[in-house]
């Protein structure tokens, strides 16, 4: 079991309302990864920054 602390949580990105995708990260351990409502997860990232930017790439994509 993991505990998320409250100053690691990521600020919401932001997306477009059309899209339908609503990425988030997840952290276990000392790893974190980007996740979608739409079922879609990014590899485990050591980097919260590049777990991110996952999430943002993924958002953008058609």
């Amino acid at each position: 079991m993991y505990v998320q602390h409250t100053d690691e949580v990521p600020q919401t990105l932001p997306t477009p309302a059309s899209s339908g995708h609503e990425p988030t990260t997840v952290e276990r351990g000392s790893f974190c990864t980007a996740r979608c409502s739409c079922g879609w997860s990014g590899p485990a990232r050591r980097s919260r920054d590049r777990a991110r930017t996952d999430a943002a790439e993924h958002s953008a994509a058609p």
